[in-house]
C-alpha cells in the first residue's frame, strides 16, 4: 500500500468539489490514462468501472469480481475539479476517486482472501542497485511513459509498494507482492520493451529487434531486482453492488 498522507492532507481531499461521469463509445477512444490537468483539474479518460476500481484502490483487475457485466465493457471518462490551495497528491487523488465510486457508482465490496497466480518481486542475486531517494520527503512520483516500442518510468522518493502497486494496477498481468524487504525511498529511471501481456494489451508489442529488454530482464539488470511467478494468497475484493451513473 502507498504510504498514509497527513491527516490534515486526509481530511482535505476528502472529495472532489464537482465530477462529471460520462459514458463513452470505445471506439472512439484511444488509449486509457488519468493525469492532473493542471493544479485543479483531474481526469481519467476511457475506462471502465473495473479499471477505475483498480487504479483507486492499487488492485490487479484479476482480483476484483463479483458486480454487474458492464463493470468490464462499459468505459466512462470522468472530469473533475479538486478543492483546495495545492495540487493533490497521486495518493489524494486516489483518495476522491474512492469516494467518487461509491458517491456515482454506488460502490459496495467486501474483501476475500483468494489464491491466485502471482509474481514476487525480491533483490536480486548480485544485490539492490537502487539509490536513496535525493528528497525522501517529497510525494512519490511514479508513472509509465509509452514511446514507440518502448516503455519509461521515471521514479522519484518511491517505495518498494509504491512500485509494486504500479506493476500489478497497470502493467502486468498478475498481482504482484513486493518481497523485497527494502524499506527505504529510492530515485530510478526503468526502461523496457513491452510485450502484449502487459498494460491489459493496450500497448503494442516491441519490434522483436528493440535496442531495450524486456521488462523481467530490465528489472534485473538496471534496479538488481526480480520478479518470480508463483502462487500465493492475494487480499482480493468483491464487488457486492455497483450502478451506472446518470451522465453528468
Amino acid at each position: 500500500m502507498l504510504a498514509q498522507a497527513p491527516d490534515a492532507s486526509t481530511a482535505k481531499f476528502s472529495a472532489f468539489e464537482v465530477a462529471t461521469v460520462k459514458p463513452v463509445d470505445t471506439g472512439q477512444q484511444a488509449g486509457r490514462f488519468f493525469k492532473m490537468e493542471d493544479s485543479h483539474r483531474w481526469a481519467a479518460t476511457n475506462f471502465t468501472l473495473t479499471a477505475l476500481i483498480a487504479l483507486a484502490y492499487d488492485l490487479n483487475p484479476r482480483t476484483i469480481s463479483g458486480g454487474p457485466g458492464w463493470m468490464e465493457s462499459q468505459h466512462f471518462n470522468i472530469e473533475a475539479i479538486t478543492p483546495g490551495e495545492v495540487k493533490p497528491t497521486r495518493l489524494e487523488q486516489m483518495q476522491m476517486l474512492r469516494a467518487l465510486l461509491v458517491e456515482r457508482f454506488g460502490l459496495k465490496f467486501h474483501r476475500e482472501q483468494k489464491e491466485f497466480s502471482i509474481y514476487e518481486l525480491t533483490v536480486a542475486k548480485g544485490g539492490s542497485k537502487l539509490k536513496a531517494a535525493a528528497n525522501p520527503d517529497a510525494p512519490p512520483e511514479l508513472i509509465g511513459v509509452v514511446y514507440p516500442g518502448k516503455i519509461e518510468v521515471p521514479a522519484k522518493s518511491v517505495t518498494m509498494d509504491d512500485f509494486v502497486a504500479m506493476l500489478q494496477r497497470a502493467t502486468l498481468d498478475r498481482p504482484t507482492v513486493n518481497k523485497t524487504g527494502l524499506t527505504g525511498k529510492y530515485d530510478f529511471t526503468l526502461d523496457w520493451a513491452p510485450d502484449e501481456t502487459q498494460y491489459g494489451g493496450d500497448i503494442p508489442k516491441a519490434p522483436d529487434d528493440a535496442p531495450l529488454p524486456p521488462l523481467f530482464t530490465a528489472v534485473t539488470e538496471q534496479l538488481g531486482l526480480k520478479l518470480t511467478a508463483t502462487h500465493g494468497l492475494v487480499n482480493a475484493m468483491v464487488v457486492d453492488a455497483a450502478v451506472k451513473p446518470q451522465a453528468s
